[in-house]
């Protein structure tokens, strides 16, 4: 399992940073006025659907009901699964998008009511909207694709799908002057990548044998499955998403920029929720879900352990900086050309807020896997509309007086509500991981990621006075020392506080896995119908 988190996680890793230079580029060319608002507007709708329709709640479902039929009736049989779901996914998708474009305005209307009062910003954003929109149906078609190549342990051109986003947003905004606005080049940039997402991963699924024909869905066993979880799972996401639409609506009455801020922070944000915390969620709810339908709950139990401990030791770190020097980092990182170190110390005071609910953000994948695994999308749903509702009326009383920044620490409690009801759910169910599995070893990382807070905050101080001589790349500079020295401290402390023997266990765990037999192994033994020589006995090199 930790081969292939860190497998996602690596290339989650690629994905994140060309995300950054990608945003470096959007703040140099954007900035953070009314045409990155509109243009933030105009992204973050078909993402709210993405994530409540796709990635979040067809994601849950699917995934534990594709990897039981493969596992109880083999490959045959969860294709024909998978060739059904996509055929009703489609329809769905393209009843959205006609709604969608059809009534454009009234959505953008709906969702960031207070650009209403500024005729400028509306109408941009109404335009961009109608660009951006399709890309819903591209990506919960990649959606589908992700989740058939994860389940049978392929996880490398999903996970670096993404990669293709940045890129094409980048060689869009770089072509700047051949469009009406930098706006509608950043909108086309989104929808040339929704098509080259599908084509990624769309094709290695049919090279390796797992490619969709699309059937008339049947309500057979599988599919009153994956339905059954599916409802909760839409209804759960959707109170998740809930909150982040009173975001955009919310920050679309406050002043200009505002919505700009919460997303350069946010970007900064999901940096380790997308390197650690979904590529330990993505690894470990099919492995869990294998683990479970053969009966192996100590093992399934075993392995959120280990992702829980792997996942807090590479995200306090992130958590301790953001906290620690966040207006440093939005220097360093973004001001230049249209973004302005004022600009900057809004998104950092913004990045600190989001950062206090970092960990729970990061460790909630982990925590709702249990669930999802069992098939019961019901429960998460519970913690999810509970501590969505808690958000929003935060929201509603901090937008006053800490305008975007309330908003960012609204969503924080939020996260720590959604993950301690989560945790108090499974252990009143009886699956919960014990204390005495993980409960040492996360207070003390929890010890050393406070005092590498600590160590940071001074370490600041004291690199801004040595290098004050400094005229150009003073910010960039003390960012790369802390990064470097901080990162080496770190790991050394870590050491020092768990010993080896904790380390020496995750390589034993790496080694394990490397002398399992593939993945496909079985899946050929099984299905006497497959072509041995299409279907390749081990996993290739990533092909991104």
């Amino acid at each position: 399992m930790i081969r292939r988190i860190a497998t996602v996680g690596g290339l989650t890793l690629v994905s994140r940073l060309s995300g950054f230079i990608r945003d470096v580029v959007m703040a140099a060319i954007l900035g953070a006025g009314p045409v990155a608002d509109a243009f933030f507007v105009a992204f973050r709708l078909p993402n709210h659907f993405r994530a409540i329709f796709a990635e979040g709640a067809f994601a849950a479902a699917f995934v534990p009901a594709y990897a039981h039929t493969l596992e109880k009736a083999g490959l045959p049989a969860a294709k024909l699964f998978a060739d059904q779901v996509a055929a009703a996914l489609i329809a769905i998708n393209l009843f959205l998008l006609a709604i969608a474009l059809l009534f454009t305005p009234d959505v953008v209307a709906l969702l960031a009511p207070g650009l209403s009062d500024d005729p400028e910003r509306f109408d941009l954003a109404v335009a961009l909207t109608r660009i951006t929109f399709p890309y819903l149906a591209l990506v919960s078609l990649e959606t589908l694709f992700a989740g058939i190549l994860n389940a049978n342990n392929r996880f490398a051109s999903a996970a670096g799908a993404s990669i293709l986003l940045n890129v094409s947003l980048i060689a869009t905004l770089a072509l700047t002057p051949y469009f009406e606005s930098a706006g509608h080049a950043a909108a086309w940039g989104v929808l040339i990548a929704g098509v080259a997402m599908v084509l990624l991963v769309g094709g290695d699924a049919e090279m390796h044998g797992y490619g969709i024909r699309l059937r008339r869905p049947k309500l057979d066993e599988p599919t009153r499955r994956f339905l059954k979880a599916l409802g909760p799972a839409i209804i759960g996401a959707g109170g998740v998403q809930l909150a982040l639409f009173a975001d955009t609506v919310i920050a679309s009455f406050l002043p200009a920029g505002s919505l700009s801020a919460l997303y350069y922070a946010d970007r900064i944000n999901q940096l380790p929720i997308g390197v650690v915390g979904i590529a330990v969620g993505t690894v470990l709810l099919p492995e869990m879900s294998r683990r479970l339908a053969v009966g192996d709950t100590a093992g399934a139990a075993n392995a959120q352990a280990r992702g829980i401990q792997l996942a807090l030791l590479l995200t306090l770190p992130c958590a301790a900086a953001a906290v620690a020097i966040p207006d440093l980092i939005m220097r360093a990182l973004f001001a230049r050309g249209a973004f302005t170190n004022a600009d900057a110390l809004a998104a950092g005071h913004t990045l600190a807020a989001y950062s206090l609910g970092l960990i729970p953000f990061v460790l909630l994948r982990s925590f709702t896997a249990p669930f999802y695994a069992r098939g019961d999308t019901a429960t998460p749903v519970k913690a999810a509309l509970l501590a969505a509702l808690v958000n929003i009326a935060l929201k509603v009383v901090l937008m006053g007086p800490l305008a975007q920044v309330g908003l960012a620490l609204a969503t924080s409690v939020g996260a720590w509500i959604n993950l301690c009801l989560l945790a108090f759910l499974a252990r009143r169910q009886g699956f919960a991981v014990s204390g005495a599995a993980i409960g040492g070893t996360v207070a003390k990382l929890a010890a050393v990621g406070i005092a590498f807070a600590v160590a940071l905050y001074f370490g600041a101080l004291g690199l801004r006075s040595a290098l004050s001589s400094m005229t150009f790349f003073r910010d960039e500079t003390t960012l790369g020392i802390l990064v470097v020295v901080g990162g080496i401290i770190y790991f050394a402390a870590v050491l020092a506080v768990l010993g080896r023997g904790w380390f020496a266990g995750l390589m034993k765990e790496i080694e394990r896995e490397a002398d399992l037999p593939p993945p496909d192994a079985t899946e050929l033994i099984e299905d006497p119908t497959n072509d041995s020589e299409s279907m390749p006995d081990s996993e290739p090199p990533p092909r991104i």
